[in-house]
């Protein structure tokens, strides 16, 4: 987490920064945000918001079968693990 918050300049630049101006209040506020609504890197959201608007554009003149994922379009985004209970269902 503080490696993100770095890197996103929420408290500083520097890991040592973040630690020296940010209380652990604050550290758990920024975990929780970044639980609810997704990274704090601006080119993954970016590149999610692109992959969404292209899906969908292609998706428009398909049936729902033939559907094409967002996620074919964010190569930088970790494939979805299948879960043990998932697996066992298909």
């Amino acid at each position: 987490m503080l490696f993100e918050l770095a890197l996103a300049g929420i408290g500083g630049n520097t890991i040592h920064q973040v630690k020296n101006n940010l209380t652990m209040l604050e550290i758990n506020q920024w975990a929780e945000y970044r639980h609810r609504r997704g990274s704090l890197n601006t080119g993954r959201r970016v590149e999610q918001a692109s992959a969404n608007i292209i899906a969908m554009s292609i998706n428009k003149g398909l049936a729902g079968e033939e559907w094409v994922s967002p996620l074919e379009f964010m190569p930088h985004e970790d494939d979805i693990e299948v879960g043990f209970e998932e697996q066992i269902d298909s």
